[in-house]
């Protein structure tokens, strides 16, 4: 072959392999959007989900799924669904666990134990002041579930988010719980306290420290673990300010909780550590201003609007934040209880999204490649 043939070849391979590199480099920082499960008339409120890969590569999504109302004490049960491809889209819903509360079942939590085994927790709600954490495990990668165990056996309104649960480098396992005797009271006076197993799941104890904040009190904790060995736990409040407490014994005793250094209306925030970097990821409801024709207000509040939906990172565990990116800002839809999972170099995001007009919230996906979130 003359070596202009053979250049000509080389040239052509060449480009073959850069647009083969382009289309890859572009595959890699796509961001997925998906709706897991969109609100409908008949079940107007599908919400506080978790996602979890499966060995086969799938994942697996499960909600809260109202069927008969939309307040928090409508009948529900967790429903699931699994995505073969990356999240793009999601096959039939089908029932993860029946309505066994006598008002319902909702918020869950789905963990990979270092054994391999998942665990699935979620809430059983029966009245106003009787709310119990359950959980039920799989050995074989979640097409069977044992028989429920309960967490919180104690008589109270217990509260523990979608996506909290956490396990220690120990091995120890975390539930955050907020807890008050009497949901929607004028004295509701949430506490926030831990529970922790060192049997991975089998069987649960209560920690000493219960945490306290003005005004309602210390709501929907979530946890993540130092690098130093202590837990932080923050903590939602009426403040203007997300709360904290640090723990040095595995989550038992907490130190007085006060506030954080980052403002946040009366919403959830998500805090998590990507285990192959160390890295956190905060998502949450920043205050911000948002000006209507009618008025102007400021961020969320308990009965207004959770929107925009922000994320920062930090490399230094929290001591300093990169510039906050909007991870939904359309003000017209509210965003909250996000659940995070990293994959693949990627922050698997589920988080129920509601027009404010409206009175349907849907549960929406969303999979950012990480890079993203430091540019």
């Amino acid at each position: 072959m003359c070596s202009r043939f053979r250049t000509s070849a080389f040239v052509l391979f060449a480009m073959a392999a850069l647009a083969s590199l382009t289309v890859q480099a572009s595959a890699a920082a796509e961001i997925i959007e998906s709706f897991i499960a969109s609100a409908t008339e008949a079940k107007p409120r599908q919400t506080e989900g978790d996602v979890i890969p499966l060995k086969d590569g799938s994942l697996l999504a499960a909600w809260s799924d109202f069927y008969e109302g939309a307040n928090d004490h409508a009948p529900a049960r967790i429903s699931a669904s699994k995505s073969s491809d990356g999240g793009r889209t999601w096959g039939p819903r089908f029932t993860l666990q029946e309505n066994t509360g006598r008002a319902n079942v909702m918020s869950v939590s789905l963990v990979r134990l270092r054994s391999g085994d998942l665990l699935f927790f979620y809430l059983q709600k029966n009245t106003s002041s009787d709310l119990k954490v359950w959980v039920r495990r799989s050995t074989d990668d979640a097409k069977t579930w044992g028989s429920p165990t309960v967490v919180t056996p104690e008589a109270s309104y217990h509260v523990m988010n979608n996506a909290r649960i956490i396990q220690l480098r120990s091995g120890r396992l975390l539930a955050p719980v907020a807890v008050t005797q009497e949901v929607w009271t004028k004295n509701d006076n949430f506490k926030t306290v831990v529970y922790f197993s060192d049997d991975d799941g089998r069987t649960w104890r209560r920690g000493q420290t219960l945490l306290s904040a003005p005004k309602r009190g210390a709501m929907e904790p979530g946890l993540i673990e130092l690098k130093d060995g202590r837990v932080l736990q923050i903590i939602r409040t009426q403040t203007g300010r997300i709360w904290h407490s640090y723990s040095s014994d595995q989550g038992n005793t907490w130190t007085e909780a006060k506030a954080w250094s980052i403002e946040a209306p009366e919403s959830p925030s998500t805090l998590v550590r990507d285990p192959a970097t160390g890295v956190w990821l905060l998502v949450w409801n920043p205050d911000v201003v948002w000006s209507t024709p009618e008025k102007t207000m400021l961020g969320a509040n308990h009965g207004g609007r959770r929107t925009p939906l922000a994320a920062m990172i930090s490399g230094d565990e929290g001591r300093t934040w990169s510039p906050r990116k909007w991870v939904e800002a359309d003000s017209a839809i509210t965003y909250a209880y996000t659940s995070i999972t990293f994959h693949d170099g990627r922050a698997l995001l589920s988080y129920y999204y509601a027009p404010v007009a409206g009175k349907q919230l849907s549960l929406k996906f969303k999979s950012i490649p990480l890079e993203w979130f430091a540019h």
